[in-house]
Parts: structure tokens; C-alpha cells; sequence
């Protein structure tokens, strides 16, 4: 079998891919920006022509952006997002949850609006007994579009050297209908993704990943990569407040790691699943 990649050398192919993953290892979702900046226009439409070019089902480019970079407008976003968050500490309990405060120092927040009109796009069932499979599936595909959309968003600000973060809070019944009256957007569209950006207020730390070859399968399913019910339990449980806002990517350097991450240590930083088991 003839490796293309070797027959054929491609050094700015290459280069383009070390370009692509450095902006890719640089993102982070970051919730400490500096006050008091403001960045241009034509930075922000840089970043709105990124969203542009993420694919969506059918390229039925399913969305709008909507820039909020008026500070008056944005102090208004921000108390419905204070008010999301404090919904969650009430009522969502044991869920790490982030304060929204720090929104009040973004340089503009970047709404995703999906319109839910363009499901017609995607594949309709035309036999009855099929319709409930395509329309789950086209809601699928419409969640998925916009998560392409604000991932093309989180790279472009990485790569203009600011900084953002992914709220998922927009898209909750309550808080998407006080963005809507605040905003003006009809009824068939929903704010799936808000992404504040801002100037980073210090040096950007990873974050917790899996080892690569845990998460890669060739050609088939590898049983040993599972991750049991029991692991899924203890991450949320136990790991889950430190994975995502330390900042280490192997969590073997956390100094509490054994304590942490108990009897699943190596299935959290293995290659493969095959840890854990036992009582907790």
C-alpha cells in the first residue's frame, strides 16, 4: 500500500498542520480577562468570518452571529448570565459552577443563535415508521453544527491572541428566552453557544486530557479502552472540580493525584481501561 503522505512530501502541508495544532494546544476555555480593553471591528468580523467557513448538515448554514460589543449591552447580558449562574448553584448541586462575573471584562460576547428552521434541510423521513428516527437524528445534526461553529471560534480567537470561554447556559429554556427579549431574536432560534472573548489575564495553563492512544481505535472497537460505568461515576464524583479548571495536562503531576484520582489513577493516564476495578 503506497503511503501518500511519503510518496508525496508536502513541507508546507506539514507546516500548516504544526500552525493548525499549535493554535489547537493553545486554546483554552479561560474566565479571568483583563479590564478595561477594548479590540476593533474589523478584529471581531476577522473572527465572525472563521464561524463563516465551519460546516454545518446539508451546509444549510444554520446559524447567526450575534456581537454584542456595546458595554451598556453587555452589562444587560451579563446580569442574565448572573442569574444563570446562581440557577445553577441552586438548583443544579454538586456541578462545579463558575460565577459569570468575569463577563464583565470580555471585549465582546459572541452569541451563536442556531435556527431550528433548517432541520427541513436535513434528511426527512418520507415513511411514517422512520419520521421519529430522522427527527432525533436531525436535531443531532443541528447541536453538532453549532458546536462547528463555535469550535472555528475558539481557534480564530486563540489566533488573533485573545482568549474565550463556551457557555452552554445560553441554551437553557430561561435563559435563552431573556437573551431573546433582550436581543430581539424570533422564537425559531436559540443561543446553543455564547462565547465571551477577552484579553487573558496571565499565561494560559493546559488542561486535563486523555492519553491519545486510549482514545484511538484502529478499525474496530477496542473493548479494553472502555470506560466503565464506574469510572464515569467516580470522575464526577471525585474529578471532575479539579479537571477542568487545573491547569496540567497529565494529571499524574497533580500533587494529590493519588488522592484524587484513587484506584482509576492509571485509567485516567493509561493507554487503555483496565484499572479500577474493586470498591471505591
Amino acid at each position: 500500500m503506497t503511503n501518500w503522505l511519503e510518496e508525496t512530501p508536502m513541507p508546507a502541508a506539514a507546516n500548516r498542520y504544526e500552525s493548525l495544532i499549535d493554535v489547537i494546544h493553545r486554546r483554552r476555555s479561560v474566565r479571568r480577562f483583563e479590564p478595561g480593553q477594548s479590540v476593533s471591528r474589523e478584529l471581531l468580523l476577522q473572527i465572525a468570518e472563521a464561524a463563516r467557513w465551519a460546516p454545518t448538515g446539508a451546509n444549510s448554514q444554520c446559524f447567526d452571529l450575534l456581537v454584542v460589543d456595546d458595554p451598556a449591552v453587555r452589562e444587560q447580558v451579563l446580569e442574565i448570565f448572573l442569574r444563570q449562574s446562581n440557577r445553577l448553584i441552586d438548583h443544579v448541586k454538586g456541578f462545579p459552577a463558575v460565577k459569570k462575573d468575569y463577563m464583565a471584562n470580555t471585549v465582546a460576547i459572541l452569541i451563536v443563535l442556531a435556527d431550528a428552521r433548517w432541520k427541513q434541510a436535513f434528511p426527512v423521513a418520507t415513511s411514517p415508521e422512520w419520521a421519529e428516527e430522522y427527527r432525533a437524528n436531525n436535531e443531532r445534526i443541528l447541536v453538532a453544527s453549532i458546536g462547528a461553529v463555535v469550535q472555528n471560534i475558539q481557534l480564530a480567537v486563540t489566533a488573533v491572541g485573545l482568549t474565550s470561554a463556551w457557555l452552554s447556559g445560553g441554551g437553557e429554556d430561561t435563559t435563552n428566552r431573556e437573551l431573546a427579549a433582550l436581543l430581539g431574536y424570533p422564537d425559531c432560534m436559540r443561543a446553543i453557544g455564547t462565547v465571551p472573548i477577552g484579553v487573558p489575564e496571565k499565561d494560559l495553563a493546559s488542561r486535563y486530557r486523555r492519553p491519545l492512544a486510549q482514545m484511538v481505535h484502529w478499525n474496530r472497537y477496542q473493548p479494553e479502552k472502555f470506560r466503565p460505568d464506574a469510572m464515569v461515576d467516580y470522575y464526577v464524583k471525585n474529578v471532575r472540580q479539579f479537571a477542568m479548571y487545573r491547569g496540567v495536562e497529565d494529571p499524574n503531576q497533580w500533587q494529590d493525584a493519588e488522592k484524587r484520582l484513587g484506584r482509576w489513577r492509571e485509567a485516567f493516564t493509561g493507554e487503555a481501561v483496565t484499572t479500577g476495578h474493586g470498591k471505591d
